[in-house]
């Protein structure tokens, strides 16, 4: 069903009825861009530990819009044996609904526009029709000013027993809009006034002199034409019917309240559920959906864990399922469109899936892609289909597996990690995996370098292993451990690069970044002790660079060398990421954002979407 501004409030009610009665949701987002970094192998590194790649996320990819979301309610009917589904295709765009509202700015990336066009996105639903949203704070601060203003309009008689001082240079404009009410008010045809769009000071002046001049028997109220221009417009009233007036006005501005939180009311309601919720390679959609829909994503790595599983207290990867064991023999390629097609062979069994009454149904053959909504939809079907598997492996066989039993819950809370060598997952619910990584190298170099340099630097090692860091550094994986050793000592005399561990790169690493926070700490402590404006903020270099600078190398590198490095290119898709350093909030900030996180829980505690108690652990399969 596809939802947009004009249809969304006549629809919520179905859509807060599907949340309420399926057994798990799929959802799927579709964005503006995906990394405003520079090149895509500069953004990813295989050797990013979770804290890094959430940086590079936070940093590069939060400034684009998430402005199409999918969502697919499954419910499994016990009598016929079937899941029945109810699919939801929403338009997501911040339209402003006031003045005072958030004017959102956002970017875009020519190559996601290009390619969602290619698609047939129709971006005409998006900006013209897209449904309006606030996060809480944003939400939080509008009802304030709302408050606020009524509370001066309670109080406006009180200031009215004085006239108002009209500056010389408007005198005139408002001894004409006098007139003209006065002309109005001794005519017995009209019932209403309209003055000619001004503007906003004047529109003050003219509130401000007529609750003077005029304390009854009159009503006044501001309209927007459909050109966005502001009139005033002044009607004869008796005070009945000023205050009946009165009153439909504030309900009026309460309901544009309510609109204007939008789309955010269905975020939620999902989160108040509880439920189950799914995605493929979902870490960017529950980052975007967090950031755009409850409030900015905290700069610590804990922290963000902590307002996932608030926000969501059950998710799971349909991507790293496919890509873990029993599944990762028997499935080749794990991208959705593949994932989707295997699990339609044997040895699977597809789900049978019947869209409910009133909902469009979805035809895998035609291929929808893309559209988020469909992508929802076959997400939910993969999961179904991988949990039935692990059902069959059972003695006696389960035939269908609920989205509540504990087969599938050694895959909770985990997030998959696109291109990380060696940590698969981002681990909501604890700490992180801890590779030794003993084999692996941190090189700098010239910028010239390529790929081919790198391989011919080692050719003495082997196979080995490249991930780009950015254009004058990488890290390198040697087959042997024992070979890291040899290969720093032979970088010693070397003046166009240097070579050093992973643990000698990482321990430099949290030096700088222990230095930027003492810096951080003691410009606090300086404003506490003289009670002055912070200073300029601390900055620590902690980058590697050569020794020397020289030209270019002319190496020849052989074909294979020249293949690899075509492959490695052709394989870094433009779906994929970024690159940060991390940074350290200033202290108030984080305080700031801790008690924001404490708040959120209790409201979302308090709504029933997190248990008291948390959720019991599994031991996760030894082949991840």
């Amino acid at each position: 069903m596809e939802i947009i501004r004009s249809n969304f409030k006549i629809n919520l009610h179905k859509v807060y009825q599907a949340i309420e009665e399926a057994d798990f949701f799929a959802i799927d987002g579709e964005f503006s861009g995906i990394s405003d970094g520079p090149s895509v192998t500069a953004l990813t590194s295989g050797f990013d530990t979770p804290e890094e790649r959430y940086q590079k996320l936070k940093k590069h990819s939060m400034d684009f819009l998430l402005f199409q979301f999918g969502l697919c309610a499954f419910k499994y009917d016990h009598t016929d044996s079937k899941h029945v589904t109810k699919s939801f295709n929403f338009y997501v765009f911040p339209k402003p609904f006031s003045r005072s509202s958030p004017d959102v700015k956002f970017v875009c990336q020519s190559s996601s526009i290009d390619f969602l066009a290619s698609q047939g996105f129709d971006f005409n639903k998006v900006f013209c029709s897209g449904i309006p949203y606030l996060n809480q704070e944003e939400e939080r601060q509008l009802r304030e000013q709302f408050d606020e203003k009524r509370s001066q309009a309670n109080g406006a008689g009180a200031l009215a027993k004085c006239p108002v001082t009209i500056p010389e240079d408007q005198k005139r404009f408002i001894d004409q809009v006098i007139e003209k009410i006065e002309d109005f008010l001794q005519s017995e045809e009209k019932r209403s006034l309209e003055l000619d769009p001004c503007t906003g000071f004047q529109r003050k002046l003219i509130y401000q002199t007529l609750s003077w001049k005029y304390p009854k028997g009159i009503h006044v109220e501001t309209l927007e034409t459909d050109k966005k221009e502001r009139h005033i417009v002044i009607s004869k009233v008796d005070e009945e019917e000023r205050k009946r007036r009165e009153q439909e006005k504030y309900t009026k501005e309460q309901e544009e309240l309510n609109d204007a939180v939008g789309f955010s009311r269905v975020i939620h309601a999902i989160a108040n559920s509880g439920k189950l919720v799914v995605g493929h390679n979902m870490l960017l959609d529950v980052m975007h959906t967090i950031h755009q829909f409850y409030c900015p994503l905290p700069a610590d790595l804990n922290e963000f864990k902590e307002m996932a599983i608030c926000v969501f207290p059950r998710l799971l990867d349909t991507k790293l399922m496919a890509s873990t064991q029993p599944f990762k023999d028997i499935i080749n390629n794990t991208s959705l469109a593949e994932l989707e097609k295997r699990l339609k062979e044997t040895p699977f069994d597809p789900p049978k899936v019947e869209s409910a009454e009133g909902f469009p149904s979805y035809d895998t053959a035609s291929e929808q892609l893309h559209e988020a909504g469909y992508d929802a939809y076959i997400t939910g079907l993969c999961f179904i289909s991988m949990a039935n598997y692990l059902g069959s492996l059972l003695s006696p066989p389960k035939m269908c597996v609920s989205a509540r039993s504990k087969l599938i819950e050694p895959f909770f809370n985990k997030l998959f990690l696109m291109r990380v060598m060696d940590i698969p997952y981002l681990n909501l619910e604890g700490p992180d995996l801890q590779p030794k990584r003993d084999h692996v190298l941190h090189v700098t170099f010239p910028k010239e370098w390529k790929t081919s340099d790198l391989y011919q630097l080692f050719s003495a090692f082997g196979n080995i292993q490249i991930s780009w860091i950015d254009d004058t550094s990488a890290f390198v994986s040697l087959s042997q451990p024992e070979q890291v050793q040899i290969a720093v000592n032979t970088s010693k005399y070397a003046e166009s690069y240097r070579i050093q561990t992973y643990a000698e790169y990482v321990g430099k690493k949290q030096e700088g970044k222990q230095v930027k926070r003492k810096c951080t700490e003691d410009s606090w402590k300086e404003v506490d002790r003289k009670r002055s404006h912070m200073q300029g903020p601390c900055y620590h270099s902690n980058s590697f660079t050569a020794a020397g600078v020289v030209g270019k190398r002319t190496l020849s590198p052989d074909p294979r060398e020249a293949a690899l490095e075509d492959r490695e290119s052709e394989e870094v898709s433009d779906s994929e990421l970024e690159q940060t350093d991390s940074c350290t909030d200033p202290l108030p900030e984080g305080r700031k954002k801790s008690k924001k996180l404490k708040r959120m829980k209790k409201e979302l505690s308090l709504a029933g979407s997190v248990s008291d108690s948390p959720a019991v652990l599994f031991e996760v399969p030894d082949t991840w």
